[in-house]
């Protein structure tokens, strides 16, 4: 146990590595420098500013400077935030868009295992065929395309909620954003839920169970919903990762002040450290989530526990 935890830290801080690496140059590949849109600024005064943040060093001498920086837990300032630094901007940013996605996760866990066990419960009826019809709807569309509807149908027209802006306290700022948010995500679910489920209930301790008379609701829920989660745990890990990334459509469509936002300016403007430092912590999210989702598959499946 111990080798393998050593041997996923390991492999975790090389993915940090590469993908530190990669987004750097590509970075650095893109046309410009981040003082290109200033207003006329003087020759020389660009020429200094360059100069003050090591713009006019090679490449290879600047990665070196940023990653013994980020070595030392410090991602530097950003230059479009007129040098505030990256960590205090992520700090105050990114709690919202962890919020977010969280409160997306368990709408998108409360509505897709519910229907994918109603529906391996009842294959091939009306419910089985409604419920993965409304699924594949989910799939096949995007939250940029089913936000702004809801924000023009529920929150525009009939004012039921919000549509712009975000709020600690009110929680009827959530709704929209992490419903349409969690809904794609729930579609998954449901389909996966729904698979796992009916491969559980071909079993033959299911056929036992029925005839002892156990009843439907305790044959789905006490004996094969564990092991009917299984491939949907297997997918919470990346999934949790997509949606808190997933955020920075979400907040651009309302208005939310999340760190998707920050994110997005700062390819705009060629802002190196708000690239670097926010897709790091992506990557740290989808390292931990995967870790998780591998513990949860141990705890439901016994099998697994015994080959680790």
């Amino acid at each position: 146990m111990f080798k393998a935890l050593l041997s996923r830290l390991f492999q975790a801080l090389l993915v940090l590595f590469v993908l530190f690496t990669v987004t750097f140059f590509l970075v650095k590949a893109l046309p410009g420098n981040p003082f290109q849109n200033a207003k006329a600024i003087p020759a020389h005064i660009l020429k200094q500013m360059n100069e003050n943040w090591g713009l006019d060093k090679p490449p290879l001498v600047q990665y070196r400077i940023m990653l013994g920086n980020y070595l030392h837990l410090d991602p530097g300032y950003s230059t479009r935030l007129e040098g505030r630094p990256v960590a205090e901007v992520i700090r105050q940013a990114y709690p919202v868009s962890l919020l977010l996605g969280l409160v997306a996760m368990t709408i998108a866990v409360g509505v897709g295992v519910p229907a994918g066990c109603l529906a391996a419960a009842r294959k091939n009826s009306l419910i089985d065929t409604g419920s993965m019809a409304v699924a594949m709807l989910g799939i096949c569309l995007p939250a940029f395309v089913i936000g702004p509807i809801f924000a023009e149908i529920v929150g525009r027209k009939l004012q039921w909620f919000p549509v712009i802006g975000w709020s600690f306290t009110d929680f009827s700022t959530w709704v929209l954003p992490s419903v349409t948010l969690g809904l794609a995500y729930a579609a998954y679910i449901s389909r996966l839920t729904r698979a796992g489920m009916l491969d559980t209930l071909s079993q033959d301790f299911v056929r036992t169970a029925r005839a002892k008379g156990v009843s439907g609701i305790n044959i789905v829920f006490r004996h094969c919903l564990r092991g009917g989660l299984i491939p949907v745990v297997a997918y919470l890990g990346p999934a949790f990762a997509g949606i808190v990334s997933g955020t920075v459509v979400i907040e651009s469509v309302f208005q939310i002040p999340g760190l998707g936002r920050h994110f997005v300016k700062a390819i705009e403007s060629l802002d190196a450290g708000m690239i670097i430092a926010p897709t790091l912590l992506f990557g740290i999210l989808v390292i931990g989530a995967n870790f998780v989702a591998d513990l949860l598959a141990l705890w439901l499946n016994p099998r697994l526990r015994k080959s680790s």
